[in-house]
Parts: C-alpha cells; structure tokens; sequence
C-alpha cells in the first residue's frame, strides 16, 4: 500500500471544487478536502498576491500520474501546482480506506 497526498491549489472555491469532484467521481481519489489560502509568488517577474483554495488529495502512488493530469485538464491555470508526497505514516484504518476506495491498479 502506497498512499500519497497530492497538493493543488484553485484560482475559486467554485474551480477546486468541480476539481475534487472529478477525482473522487473517477475513482482517482478517496477524499480531497478544500480550504482558503492566502498565496504569495513569482509569475512573469511579478510578485502576485491572490487568495486561492487548497486541494488536498488523498490517493495512492500508481494513480499519482493521472490524478495530476485531470487536474491539468481541469485546470484554468497555465501552470496548475501539482506536487505529489508520499504517506509515511498513519491511521491503518483510515490509509486501508484510502486504499479500498479508489480504483484499483488495473482499474
């Protein structure tokens, strides 16, 4: 069992959410939460300041791939935030339910 979380982040609320849905309505994920942010970046030599939506996305490493080309599909930004961390540790019941609710390797 190999479970990840994968972080995105949303320009609206309403953009993460049609997001989360589509993942978890694919089987690519088991849970994805949402929460306001405040971020602060670089972009075209620029120093931005936008408030956004968090995507935490519960799923396991061999959907990582897909699940960060949906969200490219989906996505409005030119450059979406997709980064990918392993799971190390946790609730056996619950990394077991993250495990059993997604798709399956051969799908």
């Amino acid at each position: 069992m190999n479970p990840v979380l994968i972080l995105s982040t949303a320009s609206t609320h309403d953009e993460a959410s049609r997001i989360a849905e589509a993942l978890v309505t694919e089987g690519l994920a088991a849970c994805v939460q949402l929460s306001p942010i405040e971020s602060w970046y670089r972009w075209d030599d620029r120093i931005e300041h936008q408030p956004e939506t968090r995507l935490h996305i519960k799923t396991m490493a061999h959907l990582a791939d897909q699940v960060g080309q949906r969200i490219r599909a989906l996505h409005s930004y030119a450059v979406p935030e997709v980064v990918i961390l392993p799971i190390t540790g946790g609730s056996a019941d619950y990394l077991g339910w993250i495990a059993a609710t997604i798709r399956s390797e051969t799908g």
